[in-house]
């Protein structure tokens, strides 16, 4: 069931980055290394103002959501109420996004889809090395070891 429940939770992330961006990965130019969000907004397609608030709306859907459903999920569906069990399974979720984030959505979706080729911007790189991505898992990966205290914190709290 846990596998099921960490799938349905990459679903939800990967969700919230497709509504983000909608039908044009400008949208989403809060996700491109900052030579790529200049380039736009000197071809004129964004500004940095409506980069920043993209961004924020974006991350607060990321930063609310996600904790929610790992709360609901861990606390409602799993009937967890102590902290031990509630910190492993967000450690799971959390650790299991994190890669997920890494292979599947910047190195699979991003990497090899066209939708997120820009026009204008070809002849800068906008997709992170397998050094890069890798070494960025890692560092999340001690974070969430954190992140997993705070979510299971709550789990007892609330339930």
């Amino acid at each position: 069931m846990l596998i099921i429940q960490a799938f349905l939770i990459c679903i939800l992330l990967t969700t919230i980055v497709k509504i983000a961006v909608g039908n044009d990965a400008v949208n989403g130019a809060y996700f491109y290394p900052k030579e790529i969000q200049q380039r736009l907004i000197e071809l004129g397609r964004t500004d940095q103002k409506t980069i920043s608030r993209k961004r924020k709306i974006c991350m607060t859907s990321f930063y609310v959501v996600l904790p929610v459903a790992m709360l609901l999920i861990i606390g409602c569906w799993n009937g967890v109420s102590d902290f031990k069990t509630a910190y492993l399974q967000a450690l799971l979720f959390l650790e299991v996004m994190n890669w997920y984030d890494g292979f599947i959505i910047d190195k699979l979706w991003v990497g090899c889809s066209k939708f997120w080729k820009i026009p204008g911007t070809e002849d800068l790189p906008f997709v992170q090395s397998w050094g890069q991505m890798f070494k960025k898992r890692c560092i999340l990966t001690v974070i969430w070891i954190a992140g997993a205290a705070l979510v299971a914190g709550l789990v007892v709290l609330i339930f």
